[in-house]
């Protein structure tokens, strides 16, 4: 694929390729920009991006939404054709996931420091915000890359985090963080405030859509976000120096914050409409404080809706969170896995497809998938199917889970693990019990049931499925 030169180029992308809907009318920030991008998510998993260019009480704000909120988006993110089905882009994805890492390419300047602003910065002025939902505790920067390094070994590239995170405006030049254990940047701020020290951070708007997608995949501690992002275009990801610290900036952004997490400085951050469909509540949460602030001359701006899935958070984030846990179970079981499905709001629910090699693999797969770097925090059930059933095919997982699921042998509880507190039904906030579900067909030593006449489809039908499939294109 060729890669994107910037937010604004994949942006022409979608408009040519008929995947970009233009609202010229006028629209109130809220409630019109949130609930035209919830009805949107409500009208199927083809939709467009939104670009709303006439906000009331603003002159010339620019707000896309949306722009990763559909396969076809996802697919065009990739280089792919519009209609790549799903399965596809999967295998495509864990493809070019194998050729990590891809080194970095620096550049001296980038489109966005058009403009730079060092004094009296206030972000309401610079960035037109709104409330996602009516319960919200604020404005929210809602698709923020937020970029940090790790002090206890700065050298190390790939422990420098590109992570998405909800950030909510608490001021002219203050921001709040929920920095979620299980995520890197507490870990950071961690180390920072252990020394004392402010941690230095800088954060970025309206990026190209391969950084976004990098940012939000579950990768190892020292696995570089902006190399896996060279992996997935096929191409080096291009970066340039921040000015205030030692940090790599996404070249094509259309806006970028500078500034620092405040050691020991707590302030009540939340509520959020989430991605589990709930208020998180309110908690007392860092603070950063902008210092510098860069943007493109007329930046466009952009947004995502969130809340009861599926939204644009669950395209963004399905198959990136899919690939990995796929390829950590394929490290410790190479010749049995054979495709992971844990798109379901953030991989708390992941399905798993696997040969089966004696009695009791299955479940075996199942414990590995919960001690992965994303099942610590998710995967609260882990289902598990045999290699012909399509986890991506939920018909068929649900023909699996009622044929071949024994209540009494196959459900596994395991009590008292670890949860991402976001999780409503985690008592109390962090933990929980989670569930394997062994839907595979019993193999020696495990003899029971009545499964020796399976039915077989007609000769013929790989052929006829590969036929038709490049027909209806």
């Amino acid at each position: 694929m060729m890669a994107y030169k910037d937010f604004r180029d994949f942006l022409h992308t979608l408009e040519k390729e008929g995947q970009l809907l233009t609202i010229s009318d006028e629209v109130k920030p809220e409630p019109d920009l949130a609930a035209a991008n919830r009805a949107l998510n409500n009208l199927g998993e083809k939709t467009p991006a939104l670009f709303f260019n006439n906000i009331y009480g603003y002159t010339d704000a620019r707000i896309a939404m949306n722009v990763m909120g559909s396969w076809p988006n996802h697919a065009l993110m990739m280089g792919m054709p519009k209609n790549t089905p799903l399965k596809e882009q999967f295998f495509e994805f864990a493809r070019r996931y194998e050729q990590f890492p891809v080194p970095v390419k620096r550049e001296e300047t980038a489109p966005f420091h058009e403009v730079e602003i060092t004094e009296d910065i206030n972000l309401f002025d610079i960035l037109p915000l709104f409330r996602l939902n009516q319960g919200d505790g604020g404005f929210y920067l809602d698709k923020a890359i937020l970029v940090s390094r790790d002090l206890d070994d700065p050298d190390t590239y790939g422990k420098q985090n590109v992570g998405l995170y909800r950030m909510q405006v608490k001021g002219k030049n203050r921001l709040g963080i929920q920095p979620v254990p299980q995520h890197d940047i507490a870990i950071h701020i961690r180390q920072a405030e252990e020394r004392g020290e402010n941690l230095k951070v800088a954060i970025a708007l309206g990026c190209e859509p391969v950084i976004t997608t990098a940012a939000s995949t579950p990768l190892l501690y020292d696995q570089s976000e902006y190399e896996m992002a060279g992996a997935i275009q096929g191409e080096p990801y291009r970066v340039v120096k921040a000015k205030d610290a030692d940090l790599d900036l996404p070249w094509g952004a259309e806006v970028i914050l500078e500034g620092e997490v405040l050691a020991g400085e707590r302030e009540y951050e939340g509520p959020f409409g989430e991605f589990t469909g709930h208020y998180s509540g309110g908690r007392a949460m860092p603070v950063i404080q902008i210092n510098r602030v860069y943007h493109r001359k007329q930046p466009i701006f952009e947004h995502l809706y969130i809340g009861m899935p599926w939204t644009e958070t669950d395209y963004m984030i399905g198959v990136n969170t899919s690939v990995p846990l796929f390829q950590q179970l394929k490290d410790a079981f190479p010749n049995e896995i054979v495709a992971v499905n844990a798109m379901y709001t953030h991989g708390l629910v992941a399905i798993i497809s696997t040969k089966t090699r004696y009695g009791g693999f299955a479940k075996a797969v199942g414990m590995r998938a919960l001690t992965t770097p994303h099942g610590l925090g998710y995967c609260k059930l882990v289902i598990v199917v045999d290699e012909e059933v399509d986890p991506f095919n939920l018909p068929q997982v649900m023909w699996a889970l009622s044929t071949k699921l024994h209540p009494k042998h196959d459900a596994v509880i395991v009590p008292g693990l670890s949860i991402l507190p976001l999780d409503p039904g985690s008592d109390p906030a962090g933990m929980t019990h989670k569930m394997i579900l062994d839907a595979t067909t019993p193999v020696a030593p495990d003899i029971r049931g009545h499964y020796s006449q399976s039915l077989d489809s007609p000769l013929g039908v790989a052929e006829w499925e590969k036929k038709l499939s490049q027909m209806l294109r």
